[in-house]
């Protein structure tokens, strides 16, 4: 539909609800001949007369009168769409899709899940664990969340949490059979476990640094997996030596259940951010979930 044919049906309309050409042209904030001009062009497009004009008085005609009644559904749910996109602008409601990895689920999300959806019941969370996805925007998501590293330069970031501490980790079990790693180059005599992405197969890298350099230690693993939940309960139970984030760890290493290592070797990594594109446009869901996760 053109816009010259929305403007002839309005008119139309707003004619026969008046029976007068001159209080429509107020409502619609034309001149009366404008408007009469309009339902002339609708009627000879139409090839039928739709109003009765005498001196006195406009009415419908009866093919003007079935035509009514055939438009006015149309038009009020045309006006009810064109209302409830408007409410859009102004409401936080409808779904919000945000692709993060699972470390980020656990640290960040689970925390705030329950406060969010309490504060705005009318938006629909789609949270996706994915640790390899790059793109995230250009699969469909309103955000995603990712270390400060990995965010895209052309994004908006809003950071969501301090630096990451890493610390390699392993049961007493292991550590007592095997012995306690010094330097990242003991690593090479001891069991790894590590992280691997499965869609390029690459190995998480063993960045460690002490005062005076950094090591790509980069261990050869004898277990490998894409679950940072698998990781952390096979160095529970004795497997290996894991790289895990601390606070995912956190009651392991207060119940004893994994010990420390390589401590002075473990610097903080990039924490996590929050990003989205430039948008002037923002959903108002959007924008109660970037508010509501600043405060936090």
């Amino acid at each position: 539909m053109k816009g010259t044919d929305y403007a002839e049906l309005m008119a139309f309309m707003t004619v026969a609800e008046e029976s007068s050409f001159r209080r429509a042209a107020q409502r619609l904030g034309l001149s009366p001949s404008a408007v009469s001009h309009t339902i002339r062009a609708l009627e000879n497009r139409l090839r039928v007369r739709l109003f009765n004009r005498t001196t006195r008085s406009v009415s419908l005609t009866q093919a003007g009168l079935t035509f009514m009644e055939q438009l006015t559904p149309a038009i009020s749910a045309l006006e009810s769409a064109v209302q409830n996109v408007g409410e859009t602008r102004l409401t936080p409601r409808g779904a919000l899709r945000i692709n993060m990895p699972r470390l980020a689920g656990h640290l960040v999300m689970i925390p705030l899940i329950e406060g969010f959806i309490n504060q705005y019941p009318d938006i629909r969370l789609d949270l996706v664990m994915d640790d390899h996805l790059d793109d995230v925007v250009g699969a469909g998501y309103d955000a995603g969340i990712r270390s400060g590293d990995k965010v895209p330069k052309d994004m908006i970031a809003v950071r969501l949490t301090a630096d990451l501490k890493m610390v390699v980790v392993a049961s007493p079990r292991y550590l007592q059979s095997a012995g306690i790693p010094t330097t990242p180059e003991d690593l090479s005599q001891h069991r790894c476990i590590n992280y691997r992405w499965h869609n390029t197969g690459a190995h998480y890298r063993w960045l460690l640094s002490s005062e005076e350099k950094m090591v790509d230690a980069q261990p050869e693993p004898a277990l490998t997996c894409n679950d940072i939940d698998m990781l952390h309960a096979a160095a529970e139970q004795g497997a290996g030596l894991a790289l895990l984030e601390e606070r995912s760890v956190a009651h392991a290493l207060n119940s004893g259940a994994l010990v420390r290592v390589l401590t002075a070797w473990c610097k903080p990594v990039a924490g996590f951010h929050l990003y989205f594109p430039r948008n002037a446009f923002m959903t108002p869901a959007m924008r109660a979930f970037v508010d509501f996760i600043r405060l936090k």
